[in-house]
């Protein structure tokens, strides 16, 4: 079976290989709307397939660039070989022309270009039984139109005003933090992340991961005192306040402790580097000196030229 539907392949392959027939294909077989978009003078074909590995013995893939009027395009052509037609094929069209897509951007363009997904179809069922839009994939198609036919939802919180985030109920915590994390000293916000607290109960863990990315993560001028406030005005968090605390300072010693012993290790190595280098100078004295002796250079010339002392002149001539 994999050997005939090589051979669909293999023909496939050659004829839309082939830039002329290709060209005539595609002027053919693509809507009129879409024609007049492409400048099929332009058409060139593209290397790479996007079909996954267990499909590709049911289907081959070729992809074309082609300029068009608002610039670089694709299309992209895929032949269905297999007898029974897929009934997902819309979906796995997308994905491929999503996968062109990134590929066009990863080649250093800022802007996604236009794919045009085309089906082939050559098997034994006919006419083709499925739609090849993708929307009629889901079981709601309306529903899928109202989601992916406009922008998708957005959640700015740097454009929230506070005001209204703190009546988000439960995430108005998360929300207050994360939009000043980078702006504000959480010292500032402790009165208002306090009131929070006692308004809406966190789970110990929750609280534990919020109070560690506000000292660590956040622009606060004195995380000791901003805890203190914390456990002071959200009298229920106080133990575990507390705990962190502790934590804190047995990190922070360990930190302290840990980056005394990396200084002492390097100042250690950095001593020993001028140690080497020295004693490599004053061996490199010592030689010159006495081959200045041996050839009967006077004694105050020896003293001048390597910086030997007399002991050190002497202890060369015994």
């Amino acid at each position: 079976m994999k050997k005939i539907l090589s051979h669909h392949d293999s023909l496939f392959k050659k004829f839309l290989g082939d830039i002329t027939i290709a060209r005539d294909f595609l002027q053919i077989h693509l809507p009129e709307k879409l024609r007049q978009l492409c400048d099929f003078s332009t058409l060139a074909m593209e290397s790479g397939s996007f079909i996954e590995p267990d499909l590709r013995s049911q289907c081959s893939d070729m992809l074309y660039s082609v300029q068009t009027t608002t610039g670089v395009g694709y299309i992209y052509t895929l032949i269905e070989h297999q007898s029974r037609p897929e009934k997902m094929m819309a979906f796995r069209l997308l994905r491929y022309a999503v996968a062109a897509m990134q590929r066009h951007l990863e080649q250093g363009n800022d802007t996604l270009p236009v794919v045009i997904p085309l089906l082939f179809y050559q098997g034994k069922t006919s006419p083709y039984p499925y739609s090849t839009h993708w929307f009629d994939c889901f079981s709601d198609s309306e529903l899928a139109k109202s989601v992916y036919t406009q922008a998708f939802p957005l959640v700015d919180v740097t454009a929230i005003p506070d005001e209204e985030i703190v009546t988000h109920r439960h995430v108005a915590l998360m929300e207050l933090v994360m939009k000043h994390i980078r702006t504000r000293d959480m010292l500032e916000l402790s009165q208002e992340i306090a009131s929070l607290l006692n308004q809406w109960v966190l789970q110990p863990e929750l609280f534990r991961g919020l109070i560690c990315y506000i000292v660590e993560r956040g622009n606060t001028s004195d995380a000791k005192q901003f805890l203190h406030q914390i456990a002071e005005k959200a009298t229920d968090y106080r133990e575990v306040v507390m705990t962190i605390a502790e934590q804190l300072r047995q990190e922070g010693e360990q930190q302290g402790i840990e980056k005394g012993i990396l200084k002492g290790r390097e100042e250690g190595i950095h001593l020993g580097e001028q140690r080497g280098i020295e004693k490599g100078r004053q061996e490199s004295a010592r030689t010159i000196a006495r081959q200045l002796l041996a050839n009967g250079v006077d004694r105050a010339i020896v003293k001048m030229s390597t910086g030997l002392s007399d002991a050190e002149i002497n202890a060369l001539m015994d």
